[in-house]
C-alpha cells in the first residue's frame, strides 16, 4: 500500500519536529493531537503516524516511546518551510 503524503500529514510531521526541538523528547500522539490544532483523535494521529514511520519519515527510540523525526523527517522539513518563506517573499 502506498501513502500519499497529505496536508494533514505535513502538518503532523512539522508539529513533531517542532516539538521534538523544543522538548527533546520523543512525541507521542496525545501531545501531537493537543499541539497540532487539528480535530483528530490520539487514534486517528497514531494511524498517520505509523505512516509517516513507514515512509522512514519519523520513528520510535523503543516500543512504548512516542516518535522522533529522521534525519529523511527534518530533510522534508526543512525543505516545507523553505518552500513557505519562498512563496511568503515572493513579490
Amino acid at each position: 500500500m502506498k501513502f500519499a503524503m497529505d496536508e494533514r500529514a505535513l502538518s503532523l510531521l512539522k508539529t513533531l519536529v517542532e516539538r521534538y526541538i523544543a522538548d527533546g523528547q520523543p512525541v507521542g500522539s496525545r501531545t501531537l493531537s493537543r499541539a497540532s490544532g487539528l480535530e483528530l483523535s490520539p487514534a486517528t494521529i497514531r494511524n498517520v503516524m505509523a505512516d509517516l514511520e513507514e515512509l522512514g519519515l519519523i520513528a520510535s527510540p523503543h516500543t512504548s516511546a512516542g516518535r522522533v523525526p529522521t534525519p529523511r523527517g527534518y530533510r522534508m522539513f526543512r525543505d516545507k518551510e523553505d518552500e513557505c518563506i519562498k512563496v511568503v517573499l515572493r513579490p
